[in-house]
């Protein structure tokens, strides 16, 4: 059986899963195509992250908002609506949920496995698909096994095994392209053979993010170096069409040596018809590229070319539609349109509403190992010695903030080594997501003694975050540590029983900066509001900083550990507004913990104790936390505080004596 037909009959297998097809409307470009013109739509997936199932396995529950299983439910209208269809997946398919860490570090991939994601794929009916960094997590040996199930071809143009003089005489670890030779039918019935090139494109920084695994034996070519040598040869071979499957963002427009998110000056270079793109976690087109040179954020074209994004985890379908004219012995582009299918519609009260429902031989594909997982994220990956709790995370230093510090540390030491920071100092930042407030007097991370399960990461990392490292001075950490201060209230010296903490003050802004020393004077006034936004310039919280015992000053520099919503700027801290990133990580700082957790088998997160309210003349405040703090108040060190009892609304209500 070719590929054609294999692709043809997993069509129509899926097709009747789909109430409703039938009566789809073609797309205007497959109604009017004239008999020298032919509709052709090509679809994507990117950033699947091994999302089948529409499943949280970190909280242990179904969602709305991810799964191929879902997507698929789009693939099969997209299909429907058109004469002739592709689908491709952009890369990021083989790592990124606890179904994928189970395949990789449990039941492992022997010669003659199929990997859950791939027989997903498979069912779909994918015509070709490229690499994305995160393949190459597990190591190559993984990669390869995994590879060999899918009935399709996996193409990537830079990563070689062996380097030759130009890309065109490497040896690539998969092939660099492919040349797909299909039917495609005209606007008047008839059919006509084209002959459509595929190749595939990752970030050069595989090299850093992969080290381990990669160094010594693949090297990373630059993607548009890349794609300049290899598009002549495609044309050569009789390529009437190329789309590039370049799992790279959309950046900058001016190419520079290394880019990891190329596909601005990608798109420029001459043969490339269409775009497909990733690696980002973006919506293209959408608004989030707004004033971007050489981009067309409403149009979705990047140098007039169709480019298109689909999210991740399954959460768009990507399509690019090409209409194409037969001219001079080839097919051209002569017109296109670009557009992303939600698998959910999100409220203005972040309510989900789903768009489509999973398509069943998708699942059924995959149930087996989805039940494996279950268990998997069930039981203990490692254990802790130290209760991990946020009860107290607002007044003194806590295990469930350690914990997150500890393994941003851990991964970022390893990221620095070798390059030009290397020898910085290394801090973490990090805050408590579950700290009770609107959440009520539940809302608190508690892992116990003993074993941890990979779904407890989700009690102490709530957000799907990736992880980040920035470059900050003695200026700026004072700054990003008074900023944190704004969680309490002024409180005179010697005052009796004042409210400690501002109710308006977002606990994941409360960023706990491990790797040094320092303590709160609440008697100053906070010099930022609860947004971030300056009120006392002159306002000096923050005392007695210090590293290793040595008094911090303003030109000393350092490397902060956090994710990229605060890198990013998200919260208005100092230090942290998009400039000062010198790594941006491709892992979610979920896994950064579960792996440090299998990487340390017992941890042992007591907190250090490295910050603390400053004595206040005998000053004694409240605060309320939730009941089942109790029980741990004799754990804490350093603190004079007593059960004050009962709050409101539920809560406990405790004092401390400052």
């Amino acid at each position: 059986m070719d590929d054609m037909t294999r692709g043809m009959n997993r069509r129509n297998f899926l097709s009747g899963t789909i109430a409703g097809t039938a009566l789809i409307a073609l797309h205007p470009f497959s109604a009017r195509a004239a008999a020298n013109q032919a509709h052709l739509r090509i679809m994507e997936t990117t950033d699947l992250h091994v999302h089948v199932f529409p499943y949280d396995y970190y909280a242990d529950r179904p969602v709305d908002t991810v799964g191929l299983a879902r997507t698929t439910a789009h693939i099969e209208a997209v299909r429907a609506e058109a004469t002739n269809a592709l689908l491709v997946d952009n890369g990021d398919f083989l790592q990124g949920n606890p179904m994928g860490d189970y395949i990789a570090y449990e039941r492992g991939m022997r010669e003659g496995d199929m990997h859950p994601v791939i027989a997903a794929m498979n069912t779909v009916g994918f015509d070709a698909s490229t690499l994305g960094n995160h393949e190459f997590n597990y190591g190559l040996d993984f990669l390869v096994k995994s590879l060999a199930g899918a009935e399709y071809p996996v193409v990537s143009a830079n990563v070689v095994r062996k380097r030759g003089a130009s890309p065109r005489e490497d040896e690539t670890l998969v092939p660099p392209y492919v040349i797909l030779d299909r039917e495609i039918t005209d606007g008047a019935g008839d059919t006509h053979p084209i002959r459509i090139g595929l190749i595939g494109f990752v970030p050069p920084q595989i090299m850093l993010w992969d080290r381990k695994n990669l160094e010594g034996n693949v090297e990373a070519r630059d993607i548009v170096e890349t794609a300049r040598a290899y598009l002549p040869q495609m044309k050569e071979e009789g390529a009437d069409i190329v789309i590039a499957l370049n799992h790279s963002g959309i950046g900058a427009a001016e190419h520079r040596e290394g880019m990891e998110n190329a596909s601005v000056p990608l798109a420029a270079v001459a043969g490339i018809d269409g775009l497909m793109t990733g690696h980002s976690h973006l919506v293209f087109p959408s608004p989030d590229f707004d004033g971007m040179a050489a981009v067309d954020a409403a149009k979705g074209t990047i140098h007039g070319k169709p480019a298109v994004m689909g999210g991740y985890w399954g959460s768009h379908l990507g399509v690019l539609d090409l209409l194409l004219e037969y001219e001079g012995g080839t097919w051209r582009v002569v017109t296109s349109a670009v557009e992303t299918r939600p698998i959910y519609d999100r409220g203005e009260d972040r309510s989900v509403t789903p768009l489509v429902e999973s398509v069943a031989p998708v699942l059924a594909s995959v149930q087996d190992v989805h039940e494996e997982t279950l268990a998997y994220v069930r039981r203990a990956v490692g254990k802790t010695a130290a209760p991990l709790h946020s009860y107290f995370a607002l007044v003194a230093d806590d295990p469930s903030v350690q914990i997150v510090s500890n393994a941003q540390s851990w991964y970022i030491a390893e990221m620095m080594a070798g390059t030009e920071h290397e020898g910085l100092p290394i801090l973490s930042a990090a805050a408590p997501f579950k700290a009770g407030g609107r959440g009520g007097p539940d809302y608190y991370t508690d892992v116990p003694v003993g074993d941890v399960a990979i779904k407890n990461v989700a009690d102490l990392y709530l957000y799907p975050n990736t992880i980040r490292a920035v470059r900050i001075t003695g200026t700026q950490l004072r700054g990003w540590l008074e900023r944190s201060a704004g969680m309490f209230n002024q409180v005179a010296p010697g005052a009796t029983d004042a409210p400690l903490l501002n109710p308006d003050f977002a606990s994941y802004n409360f960023d706990v900066m491990d790797g040094v020393t320092y303590r709160i004077d609440i008697s100053q006034p906070a010099r930022f509001d609860r947004d971030g936004n300056v009120v006392n310039a002159e306002a000096a919280r923050i005392v007695d900083l210090a590293h290793e015992g040595v008094p911090v000053t303003d030109g000393m520099e350092f490397i902060v550990a956090t994710n990229n919503y605060r890198a990013g700027g998200g919260g208005s801290f100092p230090g942290a507004d998009g400039s000062t990133i010198v790594f941006e990580g491709p892992d979610t700082n979920r896994d950064i913990i579960v792996r440090y957790i299998v990487e340390m088998g017992t941890i042992d997160p007591k907190a250090d104790n490295n910050w603390s309210l400053a004595p206040l003349g005998g000053a004694t405040v409240l605060f309320e936390t939730g009941p089942a703090a109790r029980p741990h108040l004799a754990t804490l060190d350093g603190l004079t505080i007593e059960d004050a009892g009962e709050g409101a609304n539920g809560f406990a209500q405790f004092r401390i004596a400052l």
